[in-house]
């Protein structure tokens, strides 16, 4: 069985995949992930993926190398992570009571056999109707500091959110269904 590269430095990711076995090595890929304003968020997170994936295959022929990248979008704005627990508290407070989306392209490449796919999945998240006080208490615990979108469902975060319209581990930031799917089809492997 091929080698799994996780293009990615996302503890997350790296989690996902190890609940099936993959046991992937994680390589930071070092791509610049400066986005492009003008493109829009289905375009941004599908190249971010394949240029971080395609970074790493060069060195790794021979094993299957996956890249992603996930951005959380409110009414045509992408929300980065939160710069302090102020602007956290601002990007929480827009989300509150609101449906939005999340969005990760996703790259599989294994270059000695010249087989690449680029793919994307949303997700819709409503979240609750939130006051002050569970903003502010959620912000203590320092879980919205380093996520997109200022929160984690896979974590406290999850009291946040109303519902889900898709798939769950696309929110987490890596679209299990459409990865298997990849891996099966085209590279002889498979999660299950």
């Amino acid at each position: 069985m091929n080698k799994i590269i996780l293009a990615s430095g996302s503890p997350r990711r790296k989690e996902i995949l190890e609940r099936f076995r993959l046991n992937p090595i994680v390589i930071k890929s070092g791509y610049d992930e400066k986005e492009n304003p003008d493109e829009n968020p289905i375009q941004i997170t599908m190249s971010l993926a394949f240029n971080k994936a395609l970074n790493i295959s060069k060195c790794y022929k021979d094993d299957i190398v996956i890249g992603a990248d996930t951005v959380v979008v409110y009414k045509d704005s992408i929300l980065g992570k939160p710069k302090d627990e102020s602007d956290a508290y601002e990007i929480l407070t827009l989300l509150s009571g609101n449906t939005h989306e999340v969005i990760t392209g996703i790259a599989l490449i294994q270059d000695i056999k010249n087989l690449k796919f680029i793919d994307y999945e949303i997700t819709k998240v409503k979240f609750r109707k939130l006051d002050s006080k569970r903003i502010l208490n959620y912000i203590k615990t320092k879980e919205p500091l380093d996520k997109a979108g200022a929160y984690g469902i896979q974590g406290l975060g999850e009291l946040l959110v109303e519902k889900i319209d898709g798939c769950y581990s696309n929110v987490v930031g890596l679209p299990l269904t459409k990865i298997d799917f990849y891996l099966d089809k085209y590279f002889d492997t498979h999660l299950l």
